[in-house]
């Protein structure tokens, strides 16, 4: 007897139904714990966040502070990216190179963008420069040490096979090495991307007349609450944005790296 085949029960766009349900509850929960338990200087209601972010959208200083800070991330970013694209396939390619800047990357690494404010400052003033390269130097070591995973985990014998069959070792590089290491770059510049938003708000809080950590640093100083919770739920709606725009991206240009 032939196996009877049940029709998909799947609901299309279920997720997005579930999501949305979930961020409608968190909302109404949010509103009611504000109102209830706690006064607008503690916790202001969303409908108080809401108004506020209407007001300033219409005097243009919301959308302001998201150009400012938007450009700075994504300048930072896509340098940081090409710097780190190009240090990590240098160093999972050529040894030499791995054994010149490993000590010098691991030194780097574990020291906080943050701290490099001061000396920045002191050197860039506090301009654009000094928060772009902040972005520059968060951004590079992500991409840079899942560049050279990538490279790591490239089967020998992969390599072996295209030597075999006459492939120089630039050949080698360009047709074996950077493709299958693409995987492993785009899911470093997405993390990466996490943490540029995470330092764009500690150096806009200290260097910028413009940007959301701007935005949220003054309003913390004249007890504006409302504003501060705007500019932590604008940088949330970015994030998630941006993050949403680079996946779809990947998805629709390079699928076959199965970027989740």
């Amino acid at each position: 007897m032939a196996a009877t085949v049940l029709p998909s029960t799947r609901i299309p766009g279920r997720g997005f139904v579930v999501g949305a349900l979930a961020l409608v509850a968190g909302a109404i929960a949010w509103e009611i714990l504000a109102r209830r338990y706690f006064t607008p200087v503690r916790l202001p209601p969303l409908s108080q966040i809401w108004d506020r972010a209407v007001e300033t959208a219409m005097d243009g200083r919301l959308l302001q502070h998201i150009g400012a800070s938007m450009f700075r991330i994504l300048a930072g970013f896509i340098v940081g990216s090409v710097v780190g694209i190009v240090l990590g396939l240098a160093m999972g390619a050529f040894a030499s190179v791995r054994r010149f800047l490993d000590p010098i990357v691991n030194f780097l690494r574990f020291i906080p963008p943050i701290a490099w404010l001061s000396p920045f400052l002191i050197w860039f003033g506090i301009g654009e420069t000094t928060k772009v390269l902040l972005i520059v130097y968060t951004v590079t070591f992500m991409v840079m040490l899942n560049t050279l995973a990538g490279i790591v985990a490239i089967p020998r014998n992969r390599i072996r096979v295209a030597q075999c069959l006459g492939a120089s070792r630039l050949q080698v590089f360009f047709l074996v090495m950077t493709p299958a290491s693409v995987a492993y770059i785009l899911t470093g510049m997405r993390i990466a991307m996490t943490n540029a938003f995470v330092t764009i708000v500690t150096a806009e809080m200290i260097a910028a007349q413009a940007g959301l950590g701007y935005l949220i640093l003054v309003s913390k100083n004249f007890g504006g609450t409302d504003l501060i919770f705007l500019g932590m739920i604008t940088l949330g709606i970015l994030g998630f944005l941006t993050d949403r725009a680079f996946v779809y991206a990947i998805r629709r240009y390079a699928h076959r790296y199965h970027l989740q």
